[in-house]
């Protein structure tokens, strides 16, 4: 793909990183979902890891300028967790070649979800120690894991879906070394 074609993807994406969590904050279902992961999980499978990296950084601050959310204090921690997320897709999608698409998908998105929720983790725990509020292993199991399911899922479902809908349409091609199978 070319770097123009890339650029425009990721700026697209940038965008949906505010557009998404408007209108799920509107149907009170934000924090539940997630939805400014999409963007960036996507960005970082279909363009590769800088403009996975890129996406997670401008797309949180700019949906934090122009919405409130997250909120300046949340960019703590979301921003280097969406950047792992966009980091890591992008890496791995850059390398695993199963011969299966979705096995492909899964074992670029899987790991870039896990990961960022550690990095997530760590900064958090490091800036409460700092602001000497109380953070725990607990804490960080039920917010990034236990409470956060829905948005688990429906990234599991839904990222590879657009991956293979934007594919089918020839929007993006199938990568070399990819049979295209799902």
């Amino acid at each position: 793909m070319s770097t123009v074609k890339k650029l425009c993807i990721c700026a697209v994406c940038i965008a949906l990183c505010y557009a998404l969590p408007v209108g799920f904050h509107t149907l009170n279902l934000g924090w539940a979902f997630s939805p400014l992961h999409i963007p960036v999980l996507l960005c970082g499978l279909v363009c590769g890891w800088p403009y996975g990296l890129v996406c997670g950084a401008v797309g949180t601050v700019l949906s934090s300028a122009l919405s409130g959310m997250p909120s300046a204090v949340q960019l703590v921690y979301m921003v280097p967790e969406v950047c792992a997320y966009g980091l890591i897709c992008g890496l791995l999608a850059g390398r695993v070649r199963t011969g299966k698409t979705l096995l492909d998908l899964y074992c670029a998105l899987i790991p870039a979800m896990v990961l960022g929720r550690v990095v997530s983790g760590v900064v958090r725990a490091v800036f409460f120690s700092l602001t000497q509020k109380p953070y725990s292993l607990a804490m960080w199991v039920s917010g990034y894991f236990v409470q956060s399911v829905p948005g688990i899922v429906l990234h599991l479902i839904a990222v590879p879906v657009l991956v293979l809908a934007l594919r089918k349409a020839r929007l993006i091609p199938v990568p070399e070394g990819s049979s295209g199978r799902v």
